[in-house]
């Protein structure tokens, strides 16, 4: 059925420009399986360095690397106003089949925060493919040793202690750290934030000196860490990450809070089931790799592999989580841009 319903739109598309007979009918086989016709974008909301390009890189380079992909991939970085340059990209380009996006809780956080006119349900989602955990971190030669002393700046001096993220205001780094302030038993309110944008950008600015302390995504820290240029004082994990064996957990600390940065793939809006079923299936492929599990590794990854509809109910649940936690650290919901 999908296959002729696609041929009137090829022939239509056929008047208008010749060459438009290479279109969506052409990339349905005849037992009504999709495959992309082109390179497919694969968009990093934010700039290069970041979690979001991490993901974005890795992911699309260990798949053109096994050819599981009819198409290669192309990594276009979209960054700004904490993903929502990328979300609004993505969703001007609805029903497109071959643009994809990497994404992670802002996706979620910033909508509701009102700096992002794009909601998740706008799009297609395709697979949650790892979990990471925040890591709390100072320069290496930072006179603060211990997550005991940065949680004694929080509470004593929270306005001139600034700490560093790679999102907006209200987005995933900031409550991340907020969360921490308010379990140290800081206002979270009187936090000095400063966001970046994307992960790079923050560790640059914390290496420059320009910031007390930053919050970033493990995956992103362990080559600084191993390099002794950052030193990690504490992960929000629930118990500790392999990639870092010898950074406690808030918990362990005493300090009630855990954070974990669920990483999965979406696309724009409007996809067939075959469409969805290709990606889906290309990326249980990926998971599944032996160069992916070593990556994980290397970053701090770890397995949590959902398929598309998984996801989206996935997302439905921790939308309202999200909300609830927004709440509880007095960070404003819906608040416009102003």
């Amino acid at each position: 059925m999908r296959k002729r319903l696609a041929f009137p739109v090829c022939a239509v598309a056929a008047f208008a420009v010749f060459t438009a007979t290479a279109c969506t009918e052409a990339e349905v086989s005849e037992d009504g399986a999709w495959s992309p016709s082109q390179p497919i974008e694969m968009v990093a909301p934010a700039a290069t360095g970041g979690g979001w390009d991490t993901l974005a890189r890795t992911s699309t380079r260990l798949l053109d690397e096994a050819g599981l992909a009819d198409k290669q991939f192309r990594v276009i970085n979209k960054p700004g106003a904490g993903g929502a340059i990328g979300w609004a990209y993505m969703a001007a380009h609805s029903g497109d089949p071959h643009k994809l996006f990497v994404t992670s809780p802002p996706m979620l956080l910033v909508p509701m925060t009102g700096q992002a006119q794009n909601e998740y349900t706008e799009y297609t989602p395709i697979a949650r493919l790892a979990t990471d955990y925040m890591v709390y971190v100072v320069p290496g030669d930072s006179p603060i040793t211990s997550f005991d002393e940065a949680a004694e700046q929080l509470r004593s001096r929270p306005q001139s202690f600034a700490v560093a993220g790679g999102s907006s205001p209200g987005s995933m780094d900031h409550v991340a750290v907020a969360g921490a302030s308010l379990a140290v038993g800081a206002d979270p309110t009187e936090l000095n934030y400063v966001a970046f944008n994307g992960g790079g950008e923050a560790m640059t600015a914390l290496l420059g000196g320009h910031v007390d302390m930053g919050v970033t995504g493990g995956g992103e820290a362990t080559g600084l860490i191993d390099s002794g240029k950052i030193r990690a004082l504490a992960v929000s994990a629930p118990e500790r990450v392999e990639s870092m064996p010898d950074v406690p957990t808030l918990t362990e600390l005493g300090y009630d809070f855990t954070f974990d940065i669920w990483r999965g793939v979406m696309a724009p809006g409007d996809l067939t089931a075959a469409q969805v079923e290709y990606y889906e299936n290309l990326f249980s492929q990926l998971v599944e790799l032996e160069s992916w599990k070593v990556e994980s590794a290397r970053l701090g990854w770890v397995d949590s592999y959902l398929g598309s509809a998984d996801f989206a109910q996935f997302l439905d649940e921790t939308n309202d989580e999200f909300a609830e936690i927004l709440d509880e650290v007095g960070l404003a919901r819906n608040a416009g841009t102003s």
